[in-house]
């Protein structure tokens, strides 16, 4: 990689996002970043941009601002969750998840394919998830979004990758970041590490260095899959 490329990740101020930029900037790559506060610490070297995602004129604005910008890779990393019994699901709170998890990444796709078309490359990797692959119980709206995102993500690579532009999901299986401990607890990440067959949870750089060679020029053929980082958990 090298400076000439410019990449925005959304949700990059902590956890995953925030390892999948710092990476990248390590690979002397331009990255823009977004987060939801106006003075949100983010990866030193990189541009930061507010935005909303459920807020439509927020959204506009940052859509306008991707088309004036010469992007080459897209990684649509920002996401919320709610666990909750299917009969409990307000409507709202499903629609909401929807919006950033699913309707985001696809308008931010049609912002940057016209320069990548235009410029016969470009790389977009949407961040799915392990419950994107499988689901369980209290996952309904979650997993809506993220196996959603993954048919959009296969939709648009058989349209696109002709023109140079590789499109991918990568599903992060339970990755240790502070919110996983926080959701978790320390005997619930004990429970889990007990399913995962390398029995740990994986690290942030460890998907952000799958990711950084995935957006790379060293990728000439992988389009349109969902590849998990799950340390096997989805396949046993």
């Amino acid at each position: 990689m090298n400076n000439r490329y410019c990449a925005v990740v959304t949700g990059a101020t902590r956890g995953i996002g925030r390892a999948i930029a710092e990476r990248l900037l390590k690979d002397g790559v331009e990255v823009i970043v977004t987060g939801t506060s106006k003075d949100a610490d983010h990866p030193i070297g990189s541009n930061y941009y507010q935005v909303d995602f459920l807020n439509d004129s927020s959204m506009k604005a940052f859509v306008k601002y991707l088309k004036q910008k010469p992007i080459d890779i897209l990684i649509n990393n920002a996401g919320i969750n709610k666990i909750d019994e299917f009969e409990s699901i307000e409507i709202n709170e499903f629609d909401s998840i929807q919006k950033v998890n699913l309707n985001a990444p696809f308008l931010l796709c049609l912002a940057v394919i016209p320069y990548m078309k235009k410029n016969n490359w470009g790389r977009i990797v949407n961040i799915t998830s392990v419950w994107g692959e499988v689901s369980k119980e209290y996952r309904a709206a979650y997993s809506s979004s993220k196996f959603g995102l993954d048919g959009m993500t296969v939709a648009l690579a058989a349209e696109v990758s002709s023109m140079g532009i590789l499109a991918n999901s990568v599903g992060p299986g339970f990755i240790d970041t502070d919110l996983t401990r926080e959701i978790l607890g320390e005997k619930g990440v004990k429970e889990i590490q007990s399913t995962i067959p390398i029995k740990r949870l994986g690290r942030p750089s460890e998907v952000a260095s799958f990711v950084s060679w995935l957006v790379s020029e060293e990728n000439t053929y992988i389009s349109g899959q969902n590849i998990m980082i799950d340390g096997g958990f989805s396949r046993v």
